[in-house]
């Protein structure tokens, strides 16, 4: 017959071993010197007055007491890292129950002993004193000896709670590859601080000064989500330094299960943490309150944007996710992704083509969806200035298909993903962008009971079409790395943070609007490259091809003649646009528009 009954406590089960031992004999010397100096103390270092078979009697009841509540208590179980913070408050707790049993005993047998009865209320603090000395001594012996012995030497920046994490976990491991060897940090406050015995050594700007006077090899930046305009000028003065540039990964992963003590992953910079941004703070509730238990429909699913949003919409528990691209391969690899199998035999995934109104239709006929992402575009520019009409069919009219099937069904919240250069549109992909925010603007102004909106963004690093993707090849074929112009900049964000301030603007954006998406400051493209081919270690030329065709010097996010709103999130921009009338579409106009090179006069565009 199988037991029922619940494991017996450890203090039970456990046998005594070489440490329990080494701490029982350690504390219970500590109590046997605590009571002879506080009889010292007591009678004014006059030993002869000290009773020799009392104070002994003392001794042997403090050990034992201390043995026996110990143990009871759990105490030598290591409950608590030797000579931490918690196993003080614990040893203090056991302290005060002997005390107090001592000072029982003494109060019936002191007199007969001879042993004064304010011996054991004396003897309490020293026995405090002696204990903890021991522990303090053995703590710096165990540090010495698990520092790491054949590590690259790193200054870390920062000194708040993340580098008070990383710093004696760093110390404490003797597999760990790297040895702090200084702080930086930029608070004057801190000046001679401390972590683990690690001292501050100066601010960022003293970083040369900081690597001559300790050696170091690398810096960690252990700051919490640091922006891109601080790695960028921090990664700066590590060129001057001549420093390996480390981050440290999120406090999440480093608290994730199975981390332990050890040394977390520190890994390089890259170019997301170049031009990246920080994390967005996304207002869950309204988020929730209009995708969980909703049938969603993503157009696009298999590309690089529409893919993500699929992800973090099904992160919110939708009833129905339903993944549409013409691209099979993109969709094996998105379901792969959400499903874990990539079985493509699911009714999750539909192989369709936005500018096939009839089927776009039955499709939405059959699913119903409550809330579309339209993220479904062409948008290779320079391809598109070839092929303006694939453009018109795919950007335009694959746009207003998508509306109208949404419309059919009645579908409450449309969101259409739209470009910043859309704003000012100077190329064939512009133009489209541009007259699909007019369309969806148009059709909201038809359906008032729903919220048809366009999102504009910038570059998105990592996805089909960017320049990292491009840069990266051309780094791994030796060179040479194609910039169009010095002095060009562009807009970059995260695949990540692009996805959920797509979300989080189909949460808080009114019929009809255009959201555009903060994407702080612009980069200059030669900088990327070049941090790029720094990171690789290559000698990898730099070649300049020239702007093409309509192609802008620096991109903007707002048109001339927006005025934008930013009044609900402190990442999203609001503004309004001119609604376009379907009934005005005219391919002949379209083609005349593309013509006049970029004067963007016509209404279609307007």
């Amino acid at each position: 017959m199988t037991s029922t009954l619940p494991d017996a406590p450890r203090r039970w089960t456990q046998a005594p071993g070489p440490r329990f031992a080494a701490k029982t004999a350690l504390d219970a010397l500590c109590w046997v010197l605590a009571i002879v100096v506080a009889q010292l103390v007591r009678f004014e270092l006059e030993y002869e007055r000290v009773a020799l078979v009392g104070t002994v009697l003392l001794c042997v009841i403090a050990v034992v007491a201390q043995l026996v509540v110990a143990y009871l208590w759990s105490y030598y179980h290591g409950l608590h890292s030797f000579g931490s913070f918690y196993e003080a408050k614990q040893l203090i707790v056991v302290a005060l129950i002997v005390t107090a049993i001592l000072i029982a005993v003494n109060a019936v047998f002191g007199v007969a002993w001879g042993v004064p009865r304010s011996t054991t209320v004396i003897a309490f603090p020293f026995a405090i004193v002696f204990m903890g000395i021991t522990r303090y001594v053995k703590r710096l012996f165990v540090d010495s000896r698990s520092r790491p012995i054949e590590a690259q030497r790193v200054l870390v920046y920062g000194a708040g709670a993340l580098g008070m994490s990383i710093i004696p976990r760093l110390m404490r491991d003797p597999q760990s590859p790297y040895l702090p060897v200084g702080v930086i940090d930029d608070d004057p406050s801190k000046r001679n601080f401390r972590i683990a015995s690690v001292a501050v050594v100066g601010t960022g700007a003293d970083l040369v000064a900081a690597v001559k006077r300790t050696g170091a090899q690398a810096l960690i930046i252990s700051i919490a989500d640091v922006d891109n305009d601080f790695i960028r000028q921090v990664s700066e003065r590590a060129d001057e330094a001549k420093l390996r540039v480390l981050v440290v990964p999120p406090i999440d992963t480093m608290l994730a299960p199975g981390t332990g003590e050890s040394a977390p992953s520190l890994r390089d910079l890259n170019v997301e943490d170049f031009i990246g941004r920080n994390t967005v703070d996304l207002q869950v509730e309204s988020i929730a309150g209009y995708l969980t238990g909703k049938r969603v429909l993503v157009t696009g699913a298999g590309g690089s944007i529409g893919s993500e949003i699929a992800r973090q919409v099904n992160q919110f528990g939708p009833a129905e996710l339903v993944l549409l691209d013409r691209d099979e391969t993109g969709l094996h690899t998105t379901q792969l992704s959400i499903s874990g199998h990539g079985l493509l035999d699911t009714k999750e995934v539909v192989l369709a083509d936005i500018r096939d109104l009839p089927s776009l239709m039955q499709i939405f006929e059959d699913r119903r969806p409550d809330v579309v992402f339209h993220a479904a575009a062409l948008k290779h520019a320079p391809m598109l200035e070839q092929y303006p009409d694939e453009a018109w069919k795919n950007n335009v009219l694959g746009t207003l298909n998508v509306l109208n099937a949404a419309r059919a069904v009645g579908v409450g919240t449309f969101v259409n993903i739209s470009t910043d250069k859309a704003a000012n549109p100077t190329t064939v992909l512009g133009y489209s962008k541009r007259i699909a925010e007019k369309l969806t603007a148009w059709m909201s102004a038809q359906e008032t009971d729903a919220r048809y909106l366009s999102v504009r963004f910038g570059n998105v690093i990592g996805s089909r079409g960017s320049a990292i993707p491009a840069f990266t090849a051309q780094i791994e074929a030796g060179g040479p790395v194609t910039v169009t112009h010095p002095d060009v900049t562009r807009f970059f964000m995260t695949i990540p943070e692009a996805s959920k301030l797509v979300i989080q603007a189909g949460a808080i954006g009114d019929p009809g609007e255009v959201l555009i998406l903060d994407m702080g400051r612009p980069v200059r493209i030669l900088d990327v490259a070049k941090r790029m081919i720094a990171a690789s270690g290559k000698d990898v030329e730099i070649v300049y091809t020239g702007l093409r065709h309509g192609e802008k010097l620096h991109e903007v996010l707002i048109d001339t003649d927006e005025i934008a709103d930013r009044s609900k999130h402190p990442k999203v921009s609001h503004t309004r646009i001119q609604p376009l009338d379907p009934a005005l579409l005219d391919i002949a106009v379209w083609r005349e528009t593309i013509a006049d090179e970029g004067a963007g006069t016509h209404h279609l565009v307007q």
